[in-house]
């Protein structure tokens, strides 16, 4: 057992922690909110005339290739996590997904794009199991319930950040374009970066969190419970996660976070490129849509959490599977027009939706112990992403399948919750037990 009084960590140092992960937590919801503000305009200039054929197919195989990368980094960095530190391990996570969105910009290809999507994922996915890895054990475990809802809030709040830049720059891409040809840029450069809804500008935003790396290298405090396990067992290998009795808790928590990630990405996702195509393309529809989805889904972050503190964990989780089913099939198969009513149940979908944000937190670092905590949650979160990669492939198919008719697909992907009012019984209930050590 670990003496308590050496974990004992100061105010300042909390705070740092606190403070970068949830920067690493809100630029990962901005990266993800990137694509499906720029998915149309993007592909239409890349593909040309095929754009009208093949669109739903390029737009699953980003996203799909996305969550595959971000399901392979977060088991990677997960490992580098253990072993070779949290803080140093969330520096590389964060300049790898910086770098590579950043470069979107240069694109000329749909296979480009979809290439520096993936190696960019890399270091989203390894950053989500850092953080958490992080500031659970860090902070004291009487804090986890607030701090699993946060997680899940502020990378929404990333969502909502993008979209309204994306809505700002919808506003004022004529004076945009003045600003950058009076700093110098050749206007050749500024049509560029314009053109089509400026989803270009849009893709270079993505490459803001660059500097966060020098704040987390600089300022941020290793976990001590890290730095005793560290000390005191052997370097942890990968399939460390399946030995000991962990491997059906390793497979039951990639089985939970697979139904919240399917949901979201093989429906929620893309409401936004639902919203533009049911307003016959108003410019700001895909933003103002991204923005009521993200708004719900920073309230449902939070509740999601506290539902499995007031209740369960189990029975939150059936509960939030529930309320979903029943949310998601009003919103894509009542007749929809583009409008308040669309508006509020696209709210109250993305609350819905984003809730196992704030549940998944709490309850994956309590399955696992400390010198295998980044590498089991991430290979959880992040194998879910493999499974809703498939899912997001197979939404692209019914997509062309249904003539670009997003609600129908949508009804049809967002069944996957149905699932989880079952899975979630042959879990562990963890409520109220200290992380294991």
């Amino acid at each position: 057992m670990i003496d308590e009084t050496t974990l004992k960590v100061s105010r300042k140092d909390l705070a740092m922690t606190l403070f970068a992960a949830l920067l690493g937590w809100m630029f990962d919801g901005f990266e993800m909110g990137l694509f499906p503000l720029v998915a149309r305009p993007a592909l239409r200039e890349l593909m040309g005339a095929q754009a009208t054929a093949n669109i739903g197919t390029w737009i699953a195989i980003i996203i799909a290739g996305f969550l595959i990368g971000a399901a392979l980094g977060g088991i990677l960095f997960g490992w580098m996590g253990d072993r070779i530190g949290r803080v140093r391990a969330m520096v590389w996570s964060v300049a790898t997904y910086a770098t590579f969105s950043g470069l979107c910009v240069f694109v000329t290809a749909p296979w480009q794009l979809a290439a520096l999507r993936f190696i960019a994922s890399l270091g989203m996915g390894g950053e989500w199991s850092l953080g958490v890895a992080l500031v659970m054990e860090t902070w004291p475990s009487k804090y986890r319930t607030m701090l699993a809802g946060l997680i899940g809030a502020i990378g929404n709040f990333g969502f909502l950040l993008i979209a309204l830049m994306g809505l700002a720059v919808t506003k004022v891409i004529t004076e945009l374009g003045t600003f950058l040809a009076n700093i110098g840029l050749p206007q050749s450069w500024v049509d560029a970066l314009l053109a089509n809804s400026g989803w270009r500008m849009m893709l270079l935003l993505g490459a803001l969190p660059a500097a966060f790396t020098f704040v987390i290298r600089i300022f941020v405090p290793e976990s001590k419970r890290w730095q005793h396990a560290a000390a005191t067992s052997p370097k942890n290998r990968i399939r460390d996660i399946f030995e000991g009795g962990l491997g059906k808790v390793a497979i039951m928590g990639a089985v939970i976070s697979s139904v919240a990630l399917l949901g979201t990405w093989g429906s929620v996702q893309w409401i936004p490129s639902w919203a533009d195509r049911l307003s016959n393309q108003v410019p700001t529809a895909k933003s103002w849509a991204q923005i009521w989805t993200s708004s719900g889904a920073i309230i449902g972050c939070l509740l999601g959490a506290y539902l499995a503190q007031w209740t369960s964990r189990r029975l939150g989780y059936f509960l939030l599977s529930l309320m979903s089913v029943i949310a998601c099939s009003y919103l894509f198969r009542a007749p929809m027009v583009y409008g308040n009513q669309f508006f509020f149940w696209v709210f109250i979908v993305g609350g819905l939706a984003a809730s196992y944000f704030g549940w998944l937190p709490l309850y994956l670092p309590e399955l696992f112990p400390t010198r295998v905590r980044a590498t089991g949650q991430g290979f959880a979160f992040n194998c879910g992403r493999v499974l809703a990669a498939a899912g997001t492939l197979g939404a692209g198919g019914l997509l062309n399948y249904f003539h670009e008719d997003y609600a129908r697909m949508c009804a049809v992907i967002s069944l996957v919750y149905a699932f989880g009012l079952v899975v979630i019984w042959f879990c562990p209930e963890t409520k109220n037990r200290p992380l294991p050590e």
